[in-house]
């Protein structure tokens, strides 16, 4: 793991993109069906490509590629090569399967390494991996990073939330990784143990793999007296590691760009956008040997910055994912995002971080429910909450839900395993 490359110029690093680009899209030109034609199609040859601003050149590589050459036709080595293999959830269709060589496998560990490293994770400390182990990217992810590091690893994996909370306290863990409404969990099993949470020895929470607003980070860090750093990833890519948030400025995330070269599209037009604009983050792989990916689109909304950090970390910047392109939700002709909701609804101090959206089609017309827990022990004004809350949605997103039911703490499902779901289209 170098610290150097974090820190380098632009200039040096454009150069290590450009070459690691050239024989990246050289590779699956020769080796991945797929791409050779896909780019014959195009008229684009891997001669073309001598630098990233030729990048645009080449066509996208959707999640429906990854369905259409299901379960290897992507895959860039034969299979003695391959040392392990993960797969996505599939909620949505047939699994993603993604593809590890042994050269694959350290990089990966060495990216998570640097990002935990970059998290404020030090050598000797004891990190409690939450994340599901498995076919998900999560668990052995963080594993292989969290021992490429040094630290001592706690393989708790999901779920089992009480002993986690014993784990935690017994064990005196300095970091955990998990989801971040597993986080906010966590802290509300700790509560009903009698054990204060902010007591426990966790100093950094490592989140990801969900959207996490700022007020729900806020949240985490009250509620377990520690500090919250994001992280991104997509196993697409790699799995965890493509991007993390530093602990000195909290101020987006670091991409490993020496890894893994990012763009922020118009998600219709497909134009790429400048530094700043908002739009769908499109990623190529730099040095993935079992699995080169071209010009993915992950569908996920953001904006990228290359001002220096004052970490001194020259690497660019992403903010918080604030949605995704295929999660627009369409109510009454308005667009927005959960996330947008979820911000909106946790600048009152009564409402806990959990809420569930529900649409409906009733005679043609959209209905919207909105359903938001209250803190525990909340003994204030329901009505004039619920009039606060409807009339700070009109105000923010110019929308107002048909009904908003307020509920008692506790009263929305948690969950112990995988992503949260907060949005139920039943149209």
């Amino acid at each position: 793991m170098s610290a150097t490359v974090e820190r380098t110029s632009r200039e040096e690093l454009r150069e290590l993109q450009n070459e690691r680009l050239r024989e990246t899209v050289a590779r699956a030109y020769e080796r991945v069906p797929f791409y050779r034609e896909t780019l014959d199609e195009t008229g684009v040859s891997p001669s073309d490509i001598e630098t990233v601003d030729d990048l645009r050149d080449l066509p996208f590589t959707t999640k429906s590629d990854f369905r259409d050459e299901y379960p290897d036709g992507l895959f860039a080595v034969d299979d003695e090569e391959i040392r392990r293999i993960h797969a996505s959830s599939g909620t949505t269709g047939k699994p993603k399967i993604v593809a590890y060589t042994a050269a694959d496998l350290d990089r990966w560990n060495e990216v998570m390494a640097r990002s935990m490293a970059a998290a404020g994770i030090e050598r000797g400390e004891t990190f409690q991996n939450a994340y599901d182990y498995g076919l998900f990217t999560g668990g052995l992810g963080f594993h292989g990073g969290a021992e490429e590091l040094g630290t001592t690893v706690i393989p708790a994996s999901s779920g089992n939330t009480q002993r986690q909370v014993e784990l935690a306290r017994d064990l005196g863990s300095d970091a955990i990784g998990c989801t971040p409404s597993y986080a906010l969990y966590l802290a509300e099993t700790a509560e009903e143990m009698g054990v204060d949470p902010r007591n426990l020895s966790i100093s950094t929470v490592l989140y990801g793999a969900e959207p996490c607003t700022e007020p729900m980070r806020e949240e985490i860090e009250t509620r377990l007296d520690a500090t919250g750093i994001e992280n991104y990833g997509l196993s697409e890519l790699i799995g965890p590691g493509v991007a993390v948030e530093c602990h000195e400025a909290q101020a987006g995330m670091h991409i490993w760009e020496d890894h893994f070269y990012p763009e922020v599209i118009d998600p219709q037009t497909g134009e790429v956008l400048p530094e700043g604009e908002e739009g769908e983050l499109v990623l190529t792989s730099l040095t993935k040997e079992a699995l080169p990916v071209l010009r993915y689109r992950t569908g996920d909304l953001t904006a990228l910055t290359a001002e220096e950090c004052d970490c001194g970390r020259t690497m660019v910047r992403m903010d918080s994912v604030t949605g995704r392109a295929d999660d627009l939700l369409i109510v009454r002709g308005v667009n927005l995002y959960p996330s947008q909701i979820e911000d909106v609804v946790l600048e009152f101090d009564a409402v806990a971080p959990h809420y569930r959206i529900d649409l409906y089609r009733e005679d043609a017309l959209d209905r919207f429910e909105l359903t938001i827990e209250l803190v525990a022990g909340f003994a204030g004004d329901r009505d004039r909450l619920r009039t606060d809350v409807l009339a700070r949605l009109q105000n923010a997103l110019s929308i107002t839900p048909d009904t908003l039911e307020l509920v008692e703490h506790g009263s929305i499902e948690r969950t112990e395993v995988g992503k949260v779901k907060r949005v139920y289209d039943h149209r």
